[in-house]
C-alpha cells in the first residue's frame, strides 16, 4: 500500500515519467550514434557519430565497450536517481500530508520504510529498463551477448539503495530536497577521493592524518571501489574483492536509515 502510494505520487509529480523519459532519450541517443557493421569474422566497421574505424577483434571491442558503458550508466543512473528521489521525503513531511498519514493505523517506521522501498522500486525499474535496453542494442548489432554486463543492474541498484538512506536521513532531519542532493553528491565525490588511499597515505606527513584518512575511507560508502570491481568483472572476468565494499557500504546505509527511522519516530509533528 505504501509502496503503491509512492508510485502514484511519483507519477503525479512527473518524476516517474521524467526519469524514464531521460533514460529513453539516452537509449535513443546510444542507438542513433552507434553503428556496427560486421564485415567478416571478427572484423567490423564501427561508426560512432561522424567517426569511423575498423575493429579487428570485435569481441574485445564489445567487452571494453560494455565495461565503459557500465561505468557511465552507474554514474549517470545514480546521480539521476538521487535528483529524482530527493523531494519525496520532504513532501511526505508537509504539515497537512504528514498529519493525514499519521492519523492512519500505520506505525511511523513502517510509513518511512514503505516510502524508502517505493522509491527504491521506481529506481530499480528504471535501471533494469536502461541497462537491459543498452545490452539488447549492443547484442543485436554485434551478435555478442555478454551477460556480465547485466551485473551493472544489481551493483547500481545496491549503491543507490545505500545513498537513498542518506537522502532519507537528510530529508527527515532538514526537510530539504536541495540539501539531500548536495550531501549525497558530496558523499559520492568524497568516497571517490578517499578511495585513492595508496598514494594519499604516502603524501600525508603525519600518522594521525593517515589514520583519519583510513578511518573515513572505511566509514563512507565505497562508490568508487564498487564501480572499479564491476569494471574488472565485466572487462576481464576475474575474481575481485567485492564483498568488502558491499558490507561496509551496507553497514553505512543501515546506520543512516536506522538514524532516520529513530529521528522520525521521536519527532513531534
Amino acid at each position: 500500500m505504501l509502496i503503491a502510494d509512492t508510485f502514484q505520487e511519483a507519477r503525479a509529480r512527473w518524476l516517474f515519467w521524467g526519469l524514464f523519459a531521460l533514460s529513453t532519450f539516452l537509449i535513443g541517443l546510444f542507438l542513433f550514434v552507434l553503428n556496427i557493421d560486421i564485415v567478416a569474422g571478427a572484423r567490423a566497421t564501427v561508426e560512432i557519430g561522424p567517426t569511423s574505424r575498423t575493429i579487428y577483434d570485435i569481441h574485445k571491442f564489445v567487452t571494453v565497450a560494455y565495461s565503459w558503458v557500465s561505468i557511465a550508466l552507474y554514474v549517470w543512473g545514480t546521480l539521476l536517481a538521487v535528483f529524482a528521489s530527493a523531494g519525496l521525503v520532504p513532501v511526505l513531511l508537509e504539515p497537512g500530508r504528514i498529519a493525514l498519514l499519521l492519523s492512519k493505523p500505520v506505525s511511523r517506521p513502517i510509513l518511512l520504510t514503505g516510502r524508502y522501498l517505493g522509491n527504491l522500486s521506481i529506481i530499480a525499474l528504471n535501471h533494469v529498463y536502461l541497462i537491459v535496453s543498452i545490452w539488447l542494442i549492443l547484442g543485436a548489432r554485434t551478435g555478442i551477448w555478454e551477460s556480465r554486463f547485466l551485473l551493472a543492474i544489481p551493483i547500481s541498484v545496491f549503491m543507490f539503495a545505500v545513498l537513498l538512506c542518506v537522502v532519507v536521513l537528510i530529508g527527515v532531519v532538514f526537510e530539504s530536497a536541495a540539501l539531500s542532493v548536495m550531501v549525497t553528491v558530496a558523499l559520492m565525490l568524497i568516497s571517490s577521493l578517499l578511495a585513492q588511499r595508496d598514494w594519499s597515505i604516502r603524501l600525508l606527513t603525519s600518522e594521525w592524518s593517515r589514520q583519519l584518512w583510513l578511518a573515513l575511507y572505511w566509514v563512507v560508502p565505497k562508490v568508487y571501489d564498487l564501480s572499479g570491481a564491476m569494471r574488472q568483472i565485466i572487462l576481464y572476468d576475474r575474481e575481485v574483492d567485492w564483498i568488502t565494499p558491499v558490507w561496509t557500504s551496507a553497514a553505512f546505509g543501515l546506520a543512516a536509515l536506522g538514524s532516520a527511522l529513530y529521528i522520525f519516530q521521536k519527532r513531534d509533528f
